[in-house]
């Protein structure tokens, strides 16, 4: 695939491409996330074999970019914002208008939004937010964020598809509310089942949070981009 990093509106973006796009893939990253992303697509490519542009920005500070809301540092001393709707601004006004442009897009190819931990929340939360998306790749989400159940199951999200992942050791952690996740994920999944025009994975991976996050992620992407050629109706199930 042919690699391109290039600044989109004051941020650093790293895109693959090959051949005539069908699929729009959006991740946010941090400066790990961007070391793994040519493992990551090359997965991704190796699994869905169509043709697809995936397009990773970095983000700065991440407690501040990728938070709904502002909450109280859960470990170290960084506290959380409320940044997340200035990030999808960004990615609606100027990251899709300009990869659209650049590529030669149309306006109604399906764009998948993902992320992995705080980027997976931020993916997640969006869905409730626009109808921009046709599918969340959501692996390892922090979905133990302070009333992020409450806020979900206050109305269905506006989009096609949802992944979800975890690691089946990440709720095994002394910190009270991270270890809550298993739970959360586990009752966010149920509700989203609930929903039948939608499809739905919950896929548990081995291992803690901070195990092969490019492979999890290719995973994600790999499995909406599935989701979505299958059109609706697909069957929704949770794997381990």
């Amino acid at each position: 695939m042919d690699k391109t990093i290039f600044s989109i509106g004051g941020k650093n973006c790293l895109i693959y491409s090959a051949g005539q796009p069908v699929y729009l893939l959006i991740q946010p990253v941090d400066d790990h996330d961007w070391e793994v992303l040519d493992e990551q697509v090359t997965a991704i490519a190796k699994a869905v074999q169509v043709p697809f542009v995936f397009v990773a920005f970095l983000v700065k500070d991440w407690n501040q970019e990728l938070s709904p809301w502002d909450s109280p540092a859960v470990f170290g001393c960084s506290d959380f914002g409320h940044g997340a709707a200035e990030t999808l601004h960004f990615v609606e006004t100027v990251l899709l208008p300009a990869v659209r442009l650049r590529y030669h897009l149309p306006e109604g190819i399906p764009v998948i939004l993902g992320g992995y931990s705080l980027a997976g929340l931020f993916a997640l939360w969006c869905a409730w937010q626009t109808p921009a998306f046709s599918a969340i790749a959501a692996a390892s989400p922090s979905v133990w964020f302070p009333h992020w159940l409450d806020y979900a199951s206050q109305r269905p999200p506006q989009t096609q598809a949802v992944y979800l992942s975890l690691g089946d050791k990440e709720e095994r952690t002394r910190n009270p509310v991270m270890a809550a996740v298993g739970d959360c994920i586990r009752q966010q999944y149920a509700c989203l089942v609930e929903l039948s025009r939608m499809q739905v994975l919950l896929e548990w991976n081995k291992g803690n949070h901070f195990q092969q996050t490019g492979q999890r992620c290719a995973k994600a992407f790999a499995w909406c981009v599935s989701s979505l050629a299958q059109g609706p109706g697909g069957a929704s199930s949770t794997r381990g």
